[in-house]
């Protein structure tokens, strides 16, 4: 006969406890264990996304499926979210930056999702292959020389590496000159660390770029979208950026770094290409973890539960990518079949392109760094207690330290010696000094400014 639990066993979504808190220390530490006792509920459940704040959060492939490709039933204006209306919704809740209403492609349904994605999908659609890899490889070896020539042959990848490249790319990508790529970058990092008065900051270094693309246009995805057909507004056009860099910033920096611990990890097969470590990545520990909040057009079933209408439904694809009811077939489907990046008519427009940029920022950091491995094992990684997304709070590595180019002498200089002011890119905006032998003068300026003062060779 079975034992009864221990109080402390029973699982936190028991009806005694309430609805299962996806938020905090123990979510971060262990999703897994909490989508285990979701499934219990069958294709969904209901969940606490942040405090006082309810959801029924979908953890079956096959009902995320459902949802996503039924536009019909399920919509995603978030105007339409019983709870805020009614006001029930705790003021400042971090879940409101992520849920609530934004007059964007994301946020939008019939028509209007269709005018605001086509101008999106087109414009991406004209981005160049091979300069988008030359971009990314250059973004790479910038970053890469900042910590290379560290004498203690260490460095933290999240921080000064992951997280900042996609910023790079991007801030290339809209077409930014130095200091208003400065703001961009510093005002949407600032929006991720919760800095006040980030949003704007992005607002405003935004609102001049636009500006500036409506005096001199030139061949970038910033004009291309003021250009498009959809003859979208310059505050529409602001929002699309706005989804842009927050959609893929964050979830490549993510990428990034799970993929390169799982192929430095102790468990990786020796052999296996790039391209294996992202796509485990995208199934096993999906950037996006829980997100994409559908609002029920009217009551619908879910497996035995009935969702009222227009209270949220959420799709976790950490949960869905990994449903043992999928993983005894998974071998048999496509290795693009995981719902890391959607499905249905809002799908990640850039899915290939954020393939491409994560699997070539592997790549370069492991062709720069030809003996660079952990500094911990894998299972000692934290991640971050976040619901919304999966993602390292460290990567520590070592590696042999490169030589330090030289710096231009000036008579009577002691350039020789080691210099202080080579700053490491520890965070996306800004960062602590290192020393490295030999190392030029920073440049003054944000991240952008410096990264384009060093492609420049200044």
């Amino acid at each position: 006969m079975q034992q009864p639990r221990e109080p402390m066993e029973i699982p936190p979504g028991c009806p005694a406890h309430g609805n299962v808190q996806m938020y905090g220390p123990s979510f971060g530490a262990d999703p897994d264990s909490h989508y285990a006792q979701l499934r219990h509920y069958g294709p969904s459940a209901p969940v606490d996304i942040a405090p006082d704040v309810q959801a029924e959060l979908v953890t079956s492939y096959d009902a995320a499926l459902y949802v996503l490709q039924n536009p019909a039933s399920f919509v995603r204006d978030s105007r339409r979210w019983n709870a805020l209306n009614e006001g029930r919704v705790p003021a400042g809740s971090p879940a409101l930056p992520m849920m609530g209403y934004r007059p964007n492609a994301l946020f939008s349904d019939g028509a209007a999702h269709a005018r605001l994605r086509g101008a999106v999908t087109d414009s991406l659609a004209t981005v160049n292959e091979h300069q988008l890899i030359r971009q990314t490889q250059q973004s790479a070896n910038y970053l890469i020389s900042q910590f290379s020539t560290d004498i203690r042959g260490q460095a933290e990848l999240m921080a000064e590496y992951a997280q900042p490249l996609p910023l790079l790319v991007f801030s290339e990508l809209f077409g930014c000159p130095p200091e208003i790529g400065d703001r961009v970058i510093a005002g949407i990092s600032g929006i991720f660390e919760g800095t006040p008065g980030a949003d704007e900051v992005l607002g405003g270094a935004l609102t001049e770029l636009i500006a500036l693309k409506r005096r001199r246009p030139k061949d970038d995805l910033t004009t291309r979208l003021m250009e498009h057909p959809a003859q979208l507004s310059d505050e529409e056009v602001l929002h699309q950026l706005v989804t842009l860099l927050s959609g893929g910033t964050a979830p490549l920096a993510a990428a990034i770094g799970t993929s390169s611990a799982l192929y430095l990890g102790e468990d990786w097969q020796v052999g296996l290409p790039v391209e294996d470590a992202v796509s485990q990545t995208l199934w096993n520990y999906a950037p996006i973890a829980n997100y994409a909040a559908h609002y029920p057009t009217h009551d619908v079933e879910l497996g035995d539960r009935v969702v009222r209408a227009n209270d949220p439904v959420l799709i976790s694809f950490a949960a869905a990518n990994t449903d043992p009811k999928l993983t005894e077939h998974r071998e048999q489907l496509s290795a693009k079949a995981h719902l890391a990046f959607g499905a249905g008519p809002h799908a990640c427009p850039a899915k290939d392109p954020a393939f491409m940029i994560t699997v070539t920022a592997v790549e370069t950091l492991l062709n720069q760094l030809l003996d660079v491995e952990m500094r911990v094992p894998f299972k000692a990684l934290t991640w971050a207690p976040s619901p919304w997304s999966r993602t390292l709070v460290t990567l520590p590595i070592r590696f042999t330290p490169k030589a330090a180019p030289q710096a231009s002498k000036p008579a009577g200089s002691n350039a020789g010696q080691a210099s202080q002011q080579q700053a490491a890119v520890s965070s996306p905006a800004a960062g602590p000094s290192r020393t490295s032998t030999g190392a030029a003068p920073q440049p003054k300026g944000g991240l952008f400014s410096r990264f384009l003062a060093w492609t420049r060779g200044e």
